[in-house]
């Protein structure tokens, strides 16, 4: 029997040997969490590390069986029943995906978990909850470790910066990245080596980050073949033939392979990629070459250069610099790019041409992002300091939308519409633009009256996916929304006065909104959420991170690159922000305006009962909310749009409540059409 017949069933039955099949990582998580806050840190440690290791795991199970599934039943192209031999080998390749994961992982329905939990992973959380349990166990090596981790991709994260400082302070064992990706550590310590003009050394990393660069690669573009993606409901009215079912769903697992160039030149915790990761390796490696005299080697990663670069001056006198070398003794004509750059450019092009075909064709929607382009000088971190002359170049563009200038007249000043409001600072006074603070927009009476409200509807998690500490582990967050409120009220929970009050104040900041930045079209609702965060009993000591990190409400901030992306999962179609606040009777919880680079404070302001801050919600206005130390912080938050297409569904429904009790009131209408036992 051939070698690649033998690859699954052995695979196969390795998975068996272990006997037991593997726990869901987002179960093990949730019992982490659940442990963490009984304090119970030997368990918290027990479970994390049991979810990191099922996450590792489940992966490469994944990964194993799809690639050796692929070797067993490759695509053949026949003359002759192609369509049938097609389909033979995809249901066979089918059937042996399913048979090798069950074998080790149980039902597929089993690890099936949600979007929040694959990023939180993503964003390497479980880390964080680690480094607090070693610390609470006094393992700092362990605790030292967890933290640094966690930092690598989350550097803006104060907190664990003072306590990774603290560990090392206490521990001297070396920092290690527990989830670092081998290649891009091997072309960092190449360009050290380079820049220290050790070339012989720098060639070996250059050489050992290209071959580990084309694995991950190999290993990304498997993980990419899942389930089909629908947006919310779609998947119901899907009615697609069987071509355009396929076509469907191979476009997305395209684009995602297609993408994995992006994925793969990013560094965990940043939004931008390093740019022109890929062929940089080659022209490292050209001048490297050069340096120690390989000069058949320079010019073999020279023209594997020029493959993500044609048109690139520079580098082509290089090749004819290298080739005036070697015309001695070979013809250097013979001399071609290294086989795997030639197949990953190959490629990569005909992937750009069937996503090209498709936004055409089918009505696919996908804007092709210019991977590789020259132009511009190389950053520092990427310099090549030789007397030759050398290639210029920008590199690999991230593909996102940065935040476009806003279309319409930026003005403000209007009128504040109701009596007894104090406008306290304008934009000049907060050093930004559209941002406003005002005072007395409700009464001492009404701020206690919503308090009450708050303390008898929010529910902890509400409006954070369920995540009761959603922004930090120091806080619980609870809060509910206007139809709840409502609700509450008509079932006789709190007074319904009390409820519609929470609706009226929400109207009156639309109002003042709307007229003080004198818009010319209408504000609507996108979402209105009443929210307390409570700073929990024991877990404030030497405290540095935020209650809320530094954020933009309409894009995603990315201080390194100061720009601010307008693109998914941001909010997009959100213009301007207001925060109600209700109270200030606790220590902390300052607002804070900042550069976009995320650190430099332009604006701090304390709550206060009555007080509203308004601001546009785009790049312009980074913004956060400092720890709340002690008691608890509530206000009523606003967002607004000026797309009727994205109005707050929630907050129509309770426009046309607010109506029927009118109604019912001046004795117009028939009951109040609310079934407290239905959903409003």
């Amino acid at each position: 029997m051939h070698h690649k017949e033998l690859c699954v069933p052995f695979l196969l039955s390795l998975l068996h040997s272990f006997g037991h099949t593997l726990e869901p990582y987002d179960l093990l998580y949730d019992n982490g969490i659940e442990a963490y806050y009984r304090n119970d840190f030997h368990k918290v440690v027990y479970y994390m590390e049991m979810a990191l290791s099922s996450f590792s795991q489940l992966r490469h199970t994944k990964m194993s069986c799809r690639l050796g599934c692929r070797q067993r039943f490759p695509f053949q192209v026949t003359p002759n029943d192609r369509d049938l031999n097609f389909a033979s080998a995809l249901l066979h390749r089918a059937a042996c995906v399913q048979q090798c994961e069950e074998g080790s992982l149980g039902a597929q329905s089993r690890h099936r978990v949600t979007e929040d939990i694959k990023s939180e992973f993503h964003r390497r959380i479980p880390y964080n909850f680690l480094q607090r349990a070693y610390f609470k166990l006094n393992q700092l090596d362990k605790a030292a470790e967890a933290a640094h981790t966690f930092f690598m991709a989350n550097p803006e994260h104060m907190e664990v910066q003072q306590n990774l400082k603290s560990y090392q302070d206490k521990s001297h064992a070396p920092l290690i990245d527990r989830e670092r990706r081998i290649y891009m550590d091997e072309y960092q310590t190449g360009i050290k080596l380079y820049d220290q003009e050790q070339y012989e050394e720098a060639i070996n990393h250059f050489e050992e980050a290209l071959k580990g660069y084309y694995r991950a690669d190999i290993e990304c573009r498997t993980m990419c073949g899942g389930p089909q993606k629908f947006d919310e409901y779609e998947y119901v009215d899907y009615r697609a033939t069987l071509y355009e079912g396929i076509a469907d769903h191979y476009i997305q697992i395209l684009v995602c392979e297609h993408e994995c160039v992006r994925d793969l030149s990013t560094r965990p915790g940043r939004l931008s990629p390093i740019e022109n990761f890929l062929p940089l390796h080659y022209d490292f490696l050209q001048f490297s070459y050069y340096k120690v005299g390989d000069h058949l080697k320079a010019l073999e990663c020279a023209k594997s250069y020029l493959l993500f670069h044609p048109n690139d001056l520079d580098v082509s006198e290089n090749v004819s610099f290298y080739e005036s070398l070697l015309s001695y003794y070979m013809d250097p004509t013979d001399v071609r790019p290294r086989k795997e750059a030639e197949e990953f450019v190959k490629r990569h092009r005909l992937e750009s041409e069937i996503l090209n075909s498709a936004t055409e064709g089918l009505g696919f929607s996908y804007n092709e992002p210019e991977f590789w382009v020259t132009g511009g000088d190389r950053q520092d971190e990427n310099r090549i300091l030789s007397d030759s002359k050398l290639l210029d170049v920008t590199g690999l563009l991230s593909g996102k939308k940065a935040v476009q200038k806003i279309d319409r007249d930026l003005r403000e000043g209007g009128p504040l519409v109701y009596d007894g409001i104090k406008l306290v600072h304008t934009s000049e006074y907060l050093n930004g633009t559209q941002r406003v603070q005002l005072d007395d927009v409700i009464t001492e009476k009404e701020c206690e009256e919503l308090r009450g409200v708050a303390n008898t509807i929010t529910l902890a998690g509400d409006g954070y996916r369920g995540k009761t500490s959603p922004h930090t582990p120091n806080e619980k967050f609870e809060g509910a929304t206007v139809l709840k409120a409502l609700k509450f009220g008509y079932e006789g929970r709190v007074p319904m006065d009390s409820a519609r009050l929470f609706y009226d104040v929400s109207e009156k900041a639309r109002h003042i909104v709307q007229s003080y930045f004198m818009l010319n079209s209408t504000l609507y609702f996108s979402y209105t959420h009443l929210v307390c965060r409570t700073a929990l009993q024991g877990q404030q000591e030497n405290r540095n991170d935020l209650s809320h990190p530094i954020h933009a409400d309409n894009c995603l901030l990315d201080p390194e690159a100061n720009e601010c992306w307008k693109e998914s999962p941001a909010y997009t179609y959100r213009d301007y922000s207001a925060l109600l606040y209700l109270n200030g009777d606790f220590d902390g919880g300052e607002f804070v305006f900042t550069e976009m680079d995320a650190k430099t404070v332009t604006a701090s302001i304390k709550p206060k009962c009555g007080r509203l801050v308004g601001f546009s919600s785009g790049g312009e206005n980074p913004h956060g909310v400092k720890a709340v130390t002690k008691g608890q912080r509530c206000a009523v938050a606003l967002w607004f749009t000026l797309d009727p297409m994205y109005r707050e569904l929630e907050r129509l429904q309770a426009d046309e409540v607010i109506r029927s009790l009118d109604q019912e009131r001046k004795g117009r209408s028939e009951d109040l059409n609310v079934n407290p036992k239905d959903e409003l």
